[in-house]
């Protein structure tokens, strides 16, 4: 007789972890249980459908019970809640949701998946038959069919996440007026603001009404009018609920199994909660930082899958260490693609780690083929070792991939000196002879060598207020056009002519417009006896919240 392994929770999780057993072990019993109707399905793609850019519902749909079963010969019980677990005796209670039946079932193995659910706070009227949550198929059908049947005009989409992001883009296009209204001051809590703000710039150029620093207070009027914190009031025929989500915990909480301090299942390198009988993965679980080492909560559709992998090998008898999640992500709005990895700066800031920071805005391919655009690119580090903490993209084109090789990188060890290394494809229509990657690389390398010394786009107004000297070695007309206040404008081509109207007893801080002609005006600088800053991401980086 095989091993009798039990399986809470479908999906990402629980689904790919059930298929891997097979493939391992022919013999094994495997049980699958799932609350709802669907074991397998593209929930990243939810809200797709909602706006019609996926026309086919079957589409998202990626392995049926049915199906599941005949292919991996194992027992699927949909619409089926495990409700309890006897850890001592190693006996799940279940309850078919649809009947009421209630039964008993032995394991050898158990694995909880049960993913994580969107967070409802207790806000008077948020019960209203307008106001919706997305996380499975009947939560998409159910905004689907009302946007259909009651054809809404105007939304309001509580929370600028990746969910409410997605949700106000395909609402939009939908044909309804959108407004977000996010609780914090910036959307994409992953981003650091200067990032998220150029996110930010294009929802409104969009024509969203985005609200910051505004969350929602009450809703009245059957869910016809949402009130926030600061007493301004929204129209609303339809009102999504996209505040974040918390890890499905009630099962493994009733079992003792331990828990971290945001909720999430306790597990070891190899995935087995503090009873080793019992494994969990996905969105339930606390997993480590993969660059710091703390504690996280990471809800992403490749850590489940990864997970799934491992948990299947580890109760198979082949050890694999899970080293933690990086946090990888990406979204896209409207036009743009805003990309992630690694840790962020107000992550590095919370836990003191000292660190640097350089912005560069590359194209995405040669400029001299069509169709080439910016990308903002972020990238923090050690100064001291070369480290590579985290990077972040934002822009219409390329930025997905430049994220996902410093993703590598950083999964690699390698410093930012070996980002300058990295030998990566070229032809016009998609890169430079020097990637954007490298460019990042050359830029920190800069740093770190002591070629040259930086300032921050929010650091650098208070240096001027305190008396700083900050020179502009753009041109006249692009100094004409929008200009740091108490900025001197002395363009770069004449900066060996006119050294003399440059003060030798200041620091000299220095923009131009992304940063290069700062470079070349420090190098020129600096050996010709000045100290001097280059303000990293030049006056782009700087006007993106600073308009």
């Amino acid at each position: 007789m095989g091993k009798k392994i039990i399986i809470v929770g479908g999906v990402a999780g629980g689904a790919t972890t059930a298929a891997k057993l097979r493939r391992l072990d022919e013999n094994a019993e495997i049980i699958m249980f799932e609350r709802g109707e669907f074991i397998s399905f593209a929930n990243c793609g939810l809200p797709y459908y909602i706006g019609e850019v996926i026309k086919e519902r079957s589409k998202l749909l990626v392995q049926t019970v049915e199906g599941m079963k005949q292919r991996y010969n194992m027992d699927i019980r949909n619409f089926t809640e495990v409700t309890s677990i006897d850890r001592e005796q190693k006996i799940i209670t279940a309850r078919n949701v649809q009947t009421g039946q209630e039964y008993s079932e032995t394991y050898d193995f158990l694995i909880l998946s049960p993913g994580a659910k969107p967070i409802v706070p207790p806000i008077e009227g948020l019960q209203s038959s307008n106001v919706f949550t997305l996380r499975n198929i009947p939560d998409m059908d159910k905004i689907k069919g009302f946007v259909e049947e009651k054809s809404p005009q105007t939304a309001v989409v509580i929370g600028g996440g990746f969910i409410g992001l997605e949700m106000a883009e395909n609402l939009k296009e939908a044909g309804l007026s959108v407004t977000i209204a996010e609780k914090s001051p910036q959307v994409m809590g992953p981003l650091d603001p200067e990032m998220a703000g150029i996110v930010q710039n294009h929802l409104v150029e969009k024509g969203i009404n985005l609200v910051l620093n505004n969350g929602i207070e009450k809703v009245y009027q059957n869910g016809q009018l949402v009130v926030l914190e600061s007493g301004e009031m929204l129209e609303s025929d339809l009102i999504i609920l996209a505040i974040g989500v918390a890890p499905e915990n009630n099962l493994a909480k009733a079992a003792g199994l331990e828990l971290g301090d945001r909720g999430g299942m306790k597990v070891n390198e190899y995935l087995q909660t503090s009873d080793p009988s019992i494994y969990a993965l996905g969105d339930a679980i606390e997993v480590k930082d993969y660059v710091n080492g703390t504690p996280a909560m990471v809800p992403l559709a490749w850590p489940a899958n990864r997970q799934a992998h491992i948990v299947a090998h580890s109760i198979n008898g082949r050890d694999i260490k899970y080293p933690g999640t990086m946090g990888t992500s990406i979204v896209k709005i409207f036009d743009l693609t805003a990309a992630l990895t690694g840790n962020n700066e107000k992550t590095l800031r919370r836990l003191s780690v000292p660190f640097e920071a350089v912005h560069i805005h590359p194209l995405s391919h040669a400029g001299y083929y069509p169709g080439a655009s910016q990308i903002a690119i972020k990238l923090l580090f050690d100064k001291e070792t070369g480290k590579i903490f985290g990077a972040q993209a934002v822009g219409e084109d390329g930025a997905d991939k430049r994220i996902d090789v410093i993703a590598t990188a950083i999964k690699g060890g390698l410093t930012i000196h070996d980002l300058q290394e990295l030998e990566l494809a070229y032809a016009p229509p998609f890169s430079s002879a020097k990637d954007p990657v490298n460019m990042a690389g050359y830029v920190a390398s800069n740093i770190v060598d002591g070629m040259i010394e930086t300032v921050q786009w929010d650091e650098i107004d208070d240096i001027i207020k305190k008396g700083g000297y900050l020179l502009d070695v753009r041109t006249v007309k692009e100094f004409e056009n929008g200009h740091i206040e108490g900025a001197i404008n002395i363009d770069l081509d004449q900066l060996r002519e006119r050294l003399a109207e440059i003060p030798q007893d200041k620091t000299i801080h220095i923009n131009c417009q992304v940063g290069l002609r700062g470079y070349l005006a420090s190098r020129i600088l600096q050996q010709n006896g000045f100290k001097v800053k280059n303000l990293t991401g030049g006056y782009k980086t700087y006007s993106i919240l600073n308009k």
